[in-house]
């Protein structure tokens, strides 16, 4: 026997998180993944992990972004756990919010102006600043 499907209003909101990894060292994903995770966990504790429905979307991006959803009410709390990732396999990195949205659709047309020259110059002024080595 099917039950009732939920109502729009019933259902859980979500939003879109675009992440970036700055590094001079390449990185795997499923390492940076895997690190994020560890963090949100600690700093968000296993309840409130569980209550912000955190799930990573497969990348369809190239690898410095990476993109992550989550309740509409802790986008807040995704971006300081983000800022919370220092290392990854005791490399040194930079973990930044880029765009949130509440579609997948907004997502990519975002990615479809962004400019390659653009990045490398903004990544250098980063590194710069907060003298990754």
């Amino acid at each position: 026997m099917k039950g009732k499907p939920l109502l729009p209003s019933l259902k859980q909101k979500k939003r879109y998180v675009v992440f970036e990894v700055i590094s001079k060292d390449k990185l795997k994903y499923n390492d940076i993944k895997k690190e994020i995770d560890s963090v949100l966990i600690s700093f968000l504790g296993e309840l409130g992990y569980a209550k912000a429905g955190i799930m990573f979307i497969n990348q369809k991006h190239k690898f410095p972004y990476g993109m992550i959803k989550v309740n509409h009410k802790f986008v807040n709390e995704l971006k300081a756990g983000l800022t919370l990732v220092k290392k990854v396999d005791g490399k040194k990195v930079i973990v930044k919010s880029v765009v949130t949205s509440g579609t997948i659709k907004k997502l990519s047309s975002y990615f479809k102006w962004n400019n390659k020259e653009l990045k490398k110059k903004f990544k250098k002024k980063i590194i710069k600043k907060y003298k990754i080595n």
